[in-house]
């Protein structure tokens, strides 16, 4: 069954997600941002859907009500909105939020579409490639759920909200830290004038081993050797700028206790 969706929000995750849904076959009915001018951009790349200008969907004809905002908005969203039906589905795309902060809309069926991935609106994504984590309040919602998932992507798994909120820690760790770590990089590259492209190859063998072998027998550097006297000359380099330096240390640090020498 094809699903008729409304969504909440026009940001990065919206702009993917919402022609994704058009392109498998559900009918993306209305979209509502705070921003009109959003909305009306993200309509655009629709078949049919309607700017709603408020968050009373009490008229709507819609099944799924998806809200794909800041995660700091979606209580406040929870609070506003009206839905048509008491057998209407409410969801957000958090993964760090839990499933209970939308029990302040007057409906059952509640529950969590966590696509495990980086949105940017600049970035093309493979969406099939994308893991879909669910979880609901009811059967219903979640059978739901799973198809709409199985209809995006390759991997849809259920998931309760303390595995969720582990693997939002986990996904933090393996993207935004290791995006900033490249951003770092790119900044001493650029400071004394050396190509960016250089670390390419690196950083891609890097990503390409870990996932082969495990990041544990991957690693390498004069952390994981107890070479001091290479991480004394980098944090020398580092000196002038204190707080990087002290992320150097406590990076090498926790390298160096992660893998103790053997006797």
């Amino acid at each position: 069954m094809k699903y008729r969706v409304s969504i909440i929000g026009a940001g990065n995750l919206a702009w993917h997600l919402a022609p994704t849904l058009d392109n498998a076959g559900f009918v993306v009915a209305e979209v509502y941002s705070r921003s009109v001018k959003k909305a009306k951009s993200l309509v655009e790349r629709l078949y049919q859907a309607e700017t709603k200008k408020n968050l009373d969907f009490s008229k709507s004809n819609s099944d799924v009500f998806i809200i794909a905002v800041n995660d700091d908005a979606i209580e406040e969203v929870a609070q506003e909105i009206v839905l048509p039906a008491e057998d209407s589905i409410l969801v957000h795309t958090s993964g760090s939020r839990s499933m209970g902060i939308l029990s302040y809309a007057a409906v059952e069926n509640i529950g969590i579409f966590y696509p495990l991935q980086t949105f940017n609106k600049e970035a093309k994504v493979q969406f099939d490639e994308i893991p879909i984590c669910v979880e609901a309040s009811t059967a219903y919602a979640e059978g739901i759920l799973a198809e709409i998932g199985n209809s995006l992507s390759k991997k849809v798994v259920s998931i309760d909200s303390d595995q969720r909120r582990a693997l939002h820690v986990a996904a933090v760790f393996a993207n935004n830290f290791v995006n900033h770590c490249l951003r770092i990089s790119h900044d001493i590259m650029k400071s004394e004038k050396l190509d960016g492209e250089l670390i390419r190859p690196l950083v891609e063998e890097t990503i390409r081993k870990a996932f082969q072998i495990g990041p544990d027998r991957a690693q390498t550097g004069p952390a994981k050797r107890h070479d001091y006297e290479t991480l004394d000359e980098h944090l020398d380099y580092l000196k002038e700028n204190d707080e990087l330096a002290e992320v150097y240390r406590i990076f090498s640090q926790y390298i160096v206790d992660c893998y103790p020498l053997e006797d």
